[in-house]
């Protein structure tokens, strides 16, 4: 019997390792203007980023564990975001820093990277 796949995008959701929960957490609420839901899970604790069913996008959280370790190497996952310029403003506002600054991908839109509170390289996506 063959399996059915549906069609959807490669990535389900992502985990962003931290080294203090609640710092990083304050940080990603105040540049996103997102709560963010708090769990402990066994031997993790996260902090989830709000998802809708349904909608584009994958959901994500913050997770602090022994085998979670902050990087600027390695992949870069990028936020969607209207406003480029004012994200960046709220990630060095709030304890962040740009590591590239707003710049044209063409017909893609505009991208710019940034590191957050905990020392991770991350990106934002928009088409304005």
């Amino acid at each position: 019997m063959a399996t059915v796949m549906t069609k959807t995008n490669p990535v389900n959701w992502f985990e962003i390792p931290v080294k203090d929960l609640g710092r990083a957490k304050t940080f990603y609420e105040r540049v996103f203007d997102k709560k963010l839901t708090q769990e402990n899970m066994e031997e993790l604790n996260i902090a989830f980023f709000p998802m809708e069913q349904g909608v584009p996008g994958a959901g994500g959280m913050l997770v602090k564990g022994k085998i979670y370790k902050p990087s600027g190497e390695g992949i870069v996952i990028y936020f969607s975001v209207d406003d480029i310029e004012e994200t960046l403003r709220r990630i060095n506002a709030n304890g962040g820093s740009t590591v590239i600054p707003k710049k044209s991908i063409g017909q893609y839109g505009f991208i710019a990277h940034f590191e957050d509170t905990e020392g991770n390289h991350l990106a934002l996506h928009s088409m304005k």
